[in-house]
């Protein structure tokens, strides 16, 4: 499903993960939502390239601090997967800067913090 076609989640699947994306409360209905869908598809832009097409997937859960499994493979490659697990809570507000992306610029992207999480890259 596409991030515009989105249906926000009712406010019981909101509750337990407002106190962890406090200014972003607004956003987390269709952040869960994006969340159960499991799967998103996009392209990572590349400074004086083309962009990189991605497929990524993860494991759902309901609770903020279960554990979910996120994996990211580019261009269809096995050799370009990478694969972290990260509390459910930080990945819902990874998947809200997700969306408001998509709405400000119309990109599918992840940001540079998960980036750097799934490629250890460090933060300097």
């Amino acid at each position: 499903m596409s991030i515009e076609n989105l249906k926000p989640v009712g406010r019981e699947a909101v509750i337990p993960y407002s106190p962890y994306a406090p200014k972003e409360k607004s956003w987390l209905p269709l952040a869960i939502s994006l969340y159960k869908e499991g799967r998103l598809e996009g392209q990572r832009p590349i400074e004086g390239g083309k962009p990189i097409p991605f497929v990524s997937t993860w494991t759902i859960s309901s609770l903020p601090l279960e554990q979910t499994r996120f994996r990211l493979q580019f261009n269809g490659s096995a050799e370009l997967s990478y694969e972290i697990a990260l509390q459910n809570a930080d990945f819902i507000c990874h998947l809200i800067t997700v969306i408001k992306t998509y709405h400000k610029e119309g990109i599918v992207d992840y940001p540079k913090e998960l980036y750097r999480e799934l490629l250890k890259i460090p933060v300097s």
